[in-house]
């Protein structure tokens, strides 16, 4: 079955998530999650630690399974979908886990290389050669036959980018890409994937408790809260810091100021 195909004119959101209840077990994380991402959107899932944020990522990515709802990507049904449907629908997005998730005993062309390998019929020379390229794109030319363990925490989550890149995707999942990173590298970060929208049409969605990120290059965000098991908040940061009457968005979007800090 093959991928959908993208068109400029299409207004069919990127993403859209319908009545969602994730959890592990018997034990419900979230429930009635509803919410859709236009394409080219940078979006981020905000919260504080134990709110589900990374539990909602691995279920609309489909590492584990929605105990109700439903998730459509591109139009395209995913929860739903068989095992082929769903294999000819990862081609459309990517995915940079915290730490990167590097083979270690691969180069980063090797690292790189793997997406090709699984997802498309080109020659060895060209998926290296295309590898190579993703690398260059995210500013590690040059480094194509080092391996993880020889370059530093940041260069390792621009390789995962690469990686992530490597079948350009129309959607890209960040988990937490500030993590372990200092200020300047995590600005850097946060610059390369404004780039990436601006430059591809890229859909971005992001899980981050990081303000600095959230203020910088997020165009809208959701954020979850533990108790309420959900959703309490949609919309651009900078409005629900200031609009907000719920003092539980206030309270994390201001740092308990009822101001937006100075970042």
């Amino acid at each position: 079955m093959a991928a959908p195909v993208l068109k400029s004119n299409d207004t069919t959101p990127a993403i859209e998530v319908k009545d969602l209840e994730c959890g592990y077990g018997d034990q419900v994380i979230l429930k009635n999650v509803t919410f859709d991402v236009p394409r080219g959107e940078i979006f981020f899932i905000i919260g504080g630690s134990g709110c589900g944020k990374s539990t909602l990522l691995r279920h609309l990515v489909g590492l584990n399974t929605p105990t109700k709802g439903a998730v459509r990507f591109l139009g395209e049904p995913f929860t739903e979908a068989d095992a082929g449907a769903r294999r000819a629908q990862l081609r459309n997005f990517g995915m940079l886990f915290q730490g990167g998730a590097l083979w270690t005993s691969l180069t980063l062309r090797q690292n790189v290389a793997l997406p090709l390998e699984e997802y498309t019929d080109l020659s060895r020379r060209e998926i290296e050669e295309l590898a190579a390229l993703k690398l260059g794109q995210v500013g590690l030319g040059g480094y194509e036959d080092y391996y993880p363990a020889e370059i530093s925490g940041g260069m390792k989550k621009r390789a995962g980018l690469a990686r992530a890149l490597a079948l350009d995707p129309a959607i890209l999942f960040f988990d937490e890409p500030s993590a372990g990173l200092d200020p300047v590298t995590s600005r850097k970060l946060d610059e390369l994937i404004v780039e990436i929208r601006d430059l591809f049409g890229t859909t971005i969605v992001v899980v981050s408790h990081e303000l600095a990120s959230i203020y910088d290059i997020a165009d809208r965000v959701i954020m979850l809260e533990k108790e309420a098991q959900g959703i309490v908040a949609d919309g651009a940061p900078r409005v629900l810091a200031t609009t907000s009457k719920d003092p539980r968005v206030t309270e994390f979007l201001t740092r308990g100021t009822g101001n937006i800090p100075t970042l």
